[in-house]
């Protein structure tokens, strides 16, 4: 009789992996000429939040792609990274990025739903606090809807972990 395989989809972040990506922007906004004396600055705030200062609105946006590109180069989704607005902070500009984990109840539903709507029948999608455990006899099946997922467009960033 054939055993059940399963796989658990999350969404996480490699903390490590933020910390190298801020640094290096950080020194390469420190090193280029386009940012000398504009007092722009990378840091962490608490645990799970990013702030980025700068003295002019545009700076901070540069900053911020800046940042953003550094991410990308170390695997780590845009999705993960939720930006406000830029406020006005005295004399400068200030713009904090919240760092996202696990999967909330909505977006769980919507991984559950499209996994039953347009996956291979016979695969079981449960929501398990923060993640989804997604179950099936057949391993293709279960790489079906690994494709699916990564295929699909959605406000979280997938990781898939657990697979057996």
């Amino acid at each position: 009789m054939a055993s059940e395989s399963s796989f658990d989809v999350v969404s996480e972040y490699d903390r490590q992996e933020v910390d190298n990506a801020l640094n290096q922007a950080a020194k390469e906004i420190g090193n280029r000429y386009d940012f000398r004396g504009t007092d722009t600055s990378l840091e962490w705030k608490g645990d799970a939040a990013i702030e980025l200062y700068a003295n002019a609105e545009q700076r901070l946006l540069a900053a911020k792609d800046v940042f953003i590109e550094k991410l990308v180069r170390r695997g780590i989704s845009m999705k993960t990274v939720d930006f406000g607005d830029p406020m006005s902070s005295g004399k400068g500009y200030r713009m904090v990025g919240a760092l996202k984990e696990g999967i909330d109840k909505e977006n769980a539903k919507k991984i559950t739903k499209l996994i039953r709507d347009e996956g291979p029948k016979g695969v079981k999608a449960t929501v398990q606090g923060e993640e989804v455990r997604v179950s099936s006899k057949s391993r293709d099946d279960l790489q079906a809807v690994i494709a699916l997922l990564k295929g699909a467009d959605l406000e979280v960033a997938l990781q898939f972990q657990n697979y057996r």
